[in-house]
């Protein structure tokens, strides 16, 4: 990574975060929750209470490394997160957010991703990098370097941006550094709010509803607009990215996004794209969107790919942010499920036993038991009309990130 962009984060930490906050709320997202990471990189069978090893490669000001962190400390005693980034001022930050929550499991160091194959660490089950290979001169040597790191069995979530979600970005970009590229930061900010004050209806940028990151701080802004390093990746390129590792792309985030049905519902046109691969129904579905702005995907060394539970039989159920009640008379009034990703509302129907099915997944009881259940209150239930039904409601909870499976 190059001195100009290491001078940018010393200057301004990113992301803009007060580790005051920390009383109020943990910050949580994709990837890197555990039971997340556990469902897409170790088929729902990893036992935290055992000994776990997580890098966060690129940590800045602390978002995934206290979520990781305190998420191991209320699950893994004998869990550890090493945090490594190359601005001493992201890293003051990060913690001094890890102090006020008390966490006691982080191991903090000042460095570059691409010196983790000399820094002598040993092996990770697990490695975080949101936000930075992109901003890398040569991504692929960033890959690599990580790959170094990461036990056999082990895995990564990663997130670059994305390509059409960013339209307008790239020539705004091209715009202020004519203005002036060497001129102080401070300068340049300034320069920024003027042209975005003067950009006409008809800029790319100005239409592109998507991209809003820029109002919220000085930090925000620099590292949209101002990136002396930046480069956006389609769902192909990330394919080619991840397979030049000699890597696995197990899965992106939210799967939904990547389908095409779950935008387009003209059954001849979507029969047209039934023999596609897995990514170019996922690229398909990136360009029929138009709206991700960031790929957020897992990895694994694996040699097979489907390293996900499959839900049926054994596996175990369990909700994420939605309580199991509320969702089942939701869906007893209306089978349909409603979201909303970056301003598109979507729409998904569900099955005729859903709403039963959601009613039983407590975190605790298994598919087979679920039917089990539902069997004993109607003796007709076929098993078979069961799996589909299930395969069905899972498909949909699962697209959104609701559902997920554990061993």
């Amino acid at each position: 990574m190059s001195d100009s962009v290491q001078d940018q984060y010393e200057a301004y930490p990113y992301p803009s975060r007060d580790p005051r906050d920390e009383h109020k709320r943990l910050i949580t997202g994709s990837p890197s929750n555990l039971d997340e990471l556990n469902h897409y990189l170790f088929a729902g069978r990893r036992d935290f209470a055992k000994p776990f090893r997580a890098l966060v490669a690129g940590g800045g000001t602390g978002d995934a490394t206290i979520m990781l962190a305190q998420q191991l400390a209320d699950r893994c005693p004998e869990g550890e997160v090493v945090y490594l980034d190359l601005s001493t001022a992201s890293r003051a930050v990060a913690e001094a957010r890890a102090a006020e929550r008390g966490l006691s499991n982080i191991t903090f160091h000042s460095g570059s991703l691409l010196d983790l194959p000399e820094m002598g660490l040993e092996a990770f089950d697990y490695i975080d990098c949101c936000g930075v290979l992109h901003h890398l001169k040569q991504p692929e040597d960033g890959l690599d370097a990580l790959k170094t790191v990461l036990k056999q069995d082990g895995g990564m979530g990663l997130m670059v941006y994305a390509t059409h979600g960013r339209t307008g970005l790239y020539p705004t970009q091209d715009m202020l550094r004519a203005l002036g590229n060497d001129l102080p930061l401070e300068t340049r900010i300034e320069q920024v709010r003027r042209l975005l004050e003067a950009l006409p209806p008809t800029n790319w940028l100005r239409r592109n509803p998507f991209l809003g990151d820029h109002k919220r701080s000085d930090a925000e802004l620099v590292d949209l607009l101002l990136h002396s390093q930046d480069r956006a990746y389609s769902v192909e390129e990330v394919g080619e990215f991840v397979a030049s590792a000699g890597l696995n792309l197990v899965s992106f985030i939210e799967p939904a996004r990547y389908r095409p049905e779950s935008y387009l519902k003209d059954p001849k046109l979507l029969t047209q794209l039934r023999d596609k691969s897995d990514l170019g129904r996922a690229g398909f579905a990136e360009k029929l969107a138009g709206n991700i702005k960031t790929h957020v995907f897992y990895v694994s060394r694996k040699d097979d790919c489907q390293a996900q539970p499959e839900p049926h039989g054994a596996a175990i159920p369990f909700l994420c942010r939605l309580e199991n009640h509320v969702l089942a008379a939701s869906l007893r009034k209306n089978p349909v499920l409603s979201v909303t990703f970056d301003g598109l509302p979507l729409r998904f129907n569900l099955p005729r036993l859903a709403a039963a099915m959601v009613e039983r997944i407590d975190g605790k009881t298994t598919v087979a038991e679920i039917y089990a259940s539902l069997a004993e209150l109607d003796p007709h239930l076929e098993r078979a009309t069961f799996d589909q039904q299930f395969a069905q409601t899972y498909e949909v909870l699962n697209g959104v990130n609701h559902l997920l499976l554990r061993a």
